[in-house]
């Protein structure tokens, strides 16, 4: 049996992005057609499928190019464990080095999952500074000489070939992200937003996502302001990228909630099943992202049964089907280099104005709902998303 070494930052419990969450699911069905051992960084796990877990050198420094750097300390360390490994498959660029090694020292194929690229989200500088020129390095060298570079969409395929040119496209191949539908679906519970003091009676409007420039929650603040008065807005949160986006952030949401009553503001850690039950009962999930090569947070919004409204940015339009699953708001950058939309204010007002026309429509957002949850289980679930990779493995392996 092919013996599979996925090498990530992010495993559960410590998962924070959608690449995490990507790598718990994939190697759970993965593990039923192939030997897979877990390589992440962080405390060690008693999940039966980590095979390492690292923590970075504690002698580097924790901010900006430090937090580069200790990535890397990890993965040296995380490419000394997989020698026995007949596939070593990174995802994101913090692992992407510990592929690269385990592909110099051992020989074995590199095949590489891309979720995002670091020269599209120049905004990275601001927390990493000068560590972001080394992120950018790392993502060359290892997408430039892997061996497979999965793409998590179509989108981010044509990415990968505008941005790397010197990749060849042959090794580029599209494999779309899944969602545990078990995990995700109409919870008719509301134990988690009355302890929000959500008021399950009355609409809202759901964001989840980071605190970062990524993820457009800074339009969807200047969206809130033309909601309907009578509409909730509920925004469960990330750890923000800088202390800098999290007061501008912070500054926003106080001044919309001045404005208009039943603003909530949810930092803490929701547990999914939390989780679910507040994506659940949603008017409307809004995913206001600049930059989105797949969009994972919409695929749980459908399989919660709800609508989405989201920006027609990278892979979102492979997910969500416009007026049939939701809505989705046109976006023309303004080819600054931080992908800002070329008129800020008018996109804030589309976003704004197909949520109103789903709050103002119930049973077509009922509908838009039920659509999206069929979209989900007919086409994206992680057995697929398992056995297409495995696809992969097969092709760099000659199995």
């Amino acid at each position: 049996m092919t013996r599979v070494a996925l090498l990530t930052k992010e495993y559960s419990p410590e998962i924070y992005g959608g690449a995490g969450v990507h790598v718990e699911h994939l190697s759970r069905e993965l593990a039923k057609l192939v030997d897979v051992g877990v390589y992440c960084f962080g405390a060690p796990r008693s999940d039966p499928l980590v095979a390492g877990a690292y923590e970075p050198w504690d002698a580097l420094a924790n901010d900006g190019k430090g937090t580069a750097l200790r990535a890397l300390s990890a993965d040296l360390c995380m490419a000394a464990d997989v020698a026995a490994a007949d596939v070593v498959h990174s995802h994101t660029w913090y692992a992407n080095f510990a592929g690269y090694l385990a592909h110099v020292l051992y020989g074995a194929p590199h095949v590489m999952t891309s979720h995002s690229l670091e020269p599209l989200r120049p905004w990275k500088a601001e927390q990493l500074g000068a560590g972001y020129r080394l992120s950018g390095w790392v993502e060359r060298t290892s997408i430039e000489s892997a061996d497979a570079v999965i793409a998590v969409s179509k989108s981010m395929r044509d990415d990968v070939l505008r941005v790397y040119p010197a990749v060849d496209a042959a090794k580029v191949k599209v494999v779309h992200n899944g969602i545990d539908t078990d995990e995700f679906f109409p919870d008719p519970a509301t134990a988690a937003l009355e302890s929000q003091d959500i008021d399950p009676h009355l609409p809202y409007v759901l964001f989840v996502g980071r605190v970062t420039r990524q993820k457009g929650i800074t339009y969807l603040l200047e969206a809130a302001r033309l909601f309907d008065p009578d509409a909730q807005v509920v925004l469960c949160v990330g750890a923000p990228d800088t202390p800098e986006i999290e007061r501008e952030v912070r500054a926003q949401v106080s001044e919309l909630a001045g404005m208009r009553k039943g603003v909530f503001w949810v930092e803490e850690m929701v547990p999914r099943p939390a989780l679910v039950q507040i994506i659940s009962h949603a008017s409307v999930f809004v995913c206001p992202s600049i930059y989105e090569p797949f969009g994972l947070i919409n695929l749980e919004a459908m399989a919660c049964s709800v609508p989405v409204v989201a920006s027609a940015v990278g892979g979102v339009p492979e997910i969500v089907v416009d007026g049939e699953t939701g809505f989705l708001v046109p976006f023309v950058p303004s080819g600054d280099a931080f992908g800002t939309p070329a008129e800020p204010e008018a996109f804030a007002a589309a976003i704004a104005e197909r949520v109103n026309r789903l709050l103002s429509a119930p049973e077509l957002g009922k509908a838009f709902g039920a659509a999206g949850r069929e979209r989900v289980l007919a086409q994206f679930t992680w057995k697929a998303v398992a056995r297409q990779t495995v696809e992969v493995y097969d092709q760099v392996t000659g199995g």
